[in-house]
């Protein structure tokens, strides 16, 4: 099963990471390349522990849906998002946050695996992997500018 691990500083209060990284707002804002939206569920605000949202969403160019639920919480430290249903076989996201002096060290483990057996697996390595691995650091470069900026205050 791929695992993408990135791990992002950014220098601001632990609890505006952890909420600007649960943020649907924040997460819409971020993919609106891939035209993401949130369909259902929790489609504004700050997600919480069992609750879940619905995102539809452009990729290769084929509109997908995607639902996930918060599965694990502890704030400001740690949540995880699952897939309950989607275009994965699975996938498992989880957020970790540590204080370091003034800054956070984000780190995102993000654990997928691709339906279609044997090709699904030639799909991750030649293409998907990649593809997820900039879709991660797009967002969370986002998170990055707005926790280092007044951004933040049109969200939180």
């Amino acid at each position: 099963m791929p695992k993408i691990e990135i791990i992002t500083i950014i220098n601001a209060p632990i609890a505006l990471c952890f909420d600007l990284a649960r943020s649907i707002d924040l997460h819409t804002i971020s993919t609106s390349k891939t035209n993401e939206k949130a369909i259902g569920g929790r489609t504004q605000g700050l997600i919480e522990l069992h609750e879940y949202v619905t995102w539809q969403a452009t990729h290769f160019g084929i509109r997908q849906i995607l639902t996930s639920k918060i599965t694990a919480f502890e704030r400001p430290y740690y949540f995880v998002d699952e897939q309950i249903s989607g275009a994965f076989k699975s996938l498992y996201h989880e957020h970790v946050f540590e204080q370091d002096g003034e800054k956070v060290i984000m780190k995102d483990i993000f654990t997928f695996q691709s339906p279609m057996g044997i090709f699904g697996k030639l799909f991750n390595k030649l293409i998907l992997t990649a593809y997820l691995r900039k879709f991660l650091m797009t967002r969370n470069n986002m998170i990055k500018e707005f926790a280092e900026t007044d951004k933040w205050k049109r969200l939180i």
